[in-house]
């Protein structure tokens, strides 16, 4: 009991970080004018704490499985050499290759019409800002992370030496999560040649359209990895519309339950 609520004190004080940088640039630089407490602010405010917690204690079993397998392994020395490296190197590396993991998870969850079911509630929103990044099912959240996680441990960028997240994967991971807040933020920021290196809100954008453009852009760090699948999409212009064509509930319940019962429904079956 006392480790959650240090964690729910953590989470907090990152909630109140994230708030202090994100809420002023989003009334600054905005793309669209937004109200700072929209609709649904106060569910993916509840998904914020659900999913800084909940996917890590459930992705923790299956990585200290796969660490407890792969300890004593070292095929044609691979491992040795790789552990080796200078931190640096070995931190770049396990960027690249988490983030090729999980753009074909997230690939996937975008084809798959039983992964879609739990994807959608993350693109169901039909205005961007920071929080936004919040809004996905944990059963989502735990597959698109595995993706990335599990070819890093077995590439030897994780270390295999103890149970839990090493370093190297603990600033993946924690870069990761919080580059994410910033590419759903509500800014009109364009970075020049940059965009083409490294994800930006354009970018990612983008990846929201509910448009002909849709199922673009899936990295979450690195553009240059759509452009090398084909996937690539980013004009001069935003998006012109955002969300799904499926009926999302707007309840925390009904986000995570609906799901696990079917499909998304079309809008004209909406009772909302």
């Amino acid at each position: 009991m006392q480790h959650f609520l240090i964690d729910l004190l953590r989470l907090t004080v990152w909630l109140v970080i994230l708030v202090a940088v994100f809420v002023p640039l989003e009334k600054l630089f905005a793309l669209r004018p937004a109200k700072i407490w929209r609709a649904q602010a106060g569910v993916d405010l509840c998904w914020y704490f659900i999913n800084s917690l909940l996917p890590t204690a459930i992705i923790s079993l299956p990585i200290a499985l796969l660490v407890r397998t792969l300890q004593g392994t070292d095929p044609l020395g691979f491992y040795s050499a790789v552990a080796a490296w200078p931190i640096g190197l070995k931190l770049m590396a396990a960027f690249v290759v988490n983030d090729v993991g999980a753009y074909w998870i997230h690939r996937w969850a975008h084809h798959s019409p039983f992964l879609w079911r739990f994807h959608a509630i993350h693109h169901s929103p039909e205005h961007l800002d920071w929080l936004v990044n919040t809004r996905a099912h944990p059963f989502d959240m735990v597959l698109t992370r595995l993706g990335g996680l599990v070819p890093v441990y077995l590439l030897g960028l994780g270390s295999s030496t103890s149970g839990g997240i090493d370093p190297v994967t603990a600033w993946v991971m924690i870069s990761g999560t919080l580059w994410s807040f910033f590419i759903h933020a509500n800014v009109r920021w364009r970075l020049g040649p940059l965009e083409w290196l490294i994800s930006t809100p354009a970018f990612h954008h983008w990846h929201h359209t509910n448009d002909e453009h849709r199922n673009r852009n899936f990295a979450a760090i690195f553009p240059w990895l759509d452009r090398l699948f084909g996937t690539l999409y980013l004009p001069a212009y935003p998006p012109p519309v955002y969300g799904i064509d499926g009926h999302m509930s707007k309840t925390l319940a009904g986000q995570l339950i609906d799901p696990l019962l079917g499909p998304v429904q079309p809008k004209t079956l909406s009772t909302e």
